[in-house]
């Protein structure tokens, strides 16, 4: 899967260097796990959860420039979008603890 991403990175860009990537990809990719339900504090997860995220984060990234011309806003969204599904799975895993 990530020769497959690197593909579509590499065809998207039209150009590779040793930088490609970088912060944003690894927001991204972190962000769809997460939001697909994958816990940052262990355990499991399901392929098809971190599909559904990825496909959250791809409507973030590509329909808030469409609706706003600050490209900055972008990371806010996603990052308040990850806080508040890492802020979910830890009340859920806190509440399966105390019961």
């Amino acid at each position: 899967m990530a020769a497959i991403a690197g593909v579509l990175i590499a065809s998207r860009d039209n150009s590779v260097s040793p930088t490609t990537g970088g912060a944003q990809t690894l927001l991204f990719a972190v962000g769809a796990a997460v939001i697909g339900g994958t816990s940052l504090f262990g355990g499991r997860g399901r392929v098809i959860d971190a599909v559904i995220g990825g496909l959250v984060v791809a409507v973030i990234a590509n329909g808030l420039p469409l609706v706003t011309q600050q490209s900055g806003i972008q990371y806010v969204v996603t990052g308040l979008v990850l806080l508040v599904a890492a802020s979910v799975d830890a009340i859920s895993r806190k509440r399966t603890s105390a019961a």
